[in-house]
């Protein structure tokens, strides 16, 4: 049997606010710049799960797409679309919502589910921007 890698892509809207709540707003603001803005600001997110496995010969699959996405929505999309990451975020609490960070939580939130379907969580990739993305390996 052979290993392949599977990827699902998936699209959420968020706000945040990047800051640091040990620094002063002056601090924050020359950090972060407009990412600080103290009424928020939002992006239209693009996150890549991928998966690798073995094909199992009974079904040509790595895992059923299917199953991947409802995982996907059940422990991420529906937790982060149209919400605020630093306020109503469960798994974001206390963490600077980065890009960087921001996967590295939606990886920790996916991985003990997609381990239990026989796969492996090789990597969360997540489109902040056309211009800048973050990939993130569980390392």
């Amino acid at each position: 049997m052979k290993t392949v890698s599977v990827t699902r892509r998936e699209r959420f809207s968020a706000s945040h606010r990047l800051f640091n709540p040990n620094w002063t707003d002056e601090k924050n603001e020359k950090t972060f710049g407009k990412c600080s803005n103290k009424n928020w600001h939002g992006h239209n997110y693009i996150l890549f799960v991928t998966v690798s496995g073995l094909v199992l010969e009974e079904t040509g699959y790595v895992i059923d797409l299917k199953k991947l996405s409802e995982i996907i929505k059940d422990r991420v999309i529906n937790k982060l679309d149209h919400f605020n990451l630093n306020l109503e975020v469960d798994f974001m609490k206390d963490t600077i919502t980065s890009a960087e960070n921001i996967a590295i939580k939606i990886f920790e939130e996916l991985e003990p589910h997609i381990k239990n379907l026989d796969c492996k969580l090789q990597k969360v990739k997540l489109e902040e921007t056309e211009n800048n993305y973050v990939e993130y390996y569980g390392q």
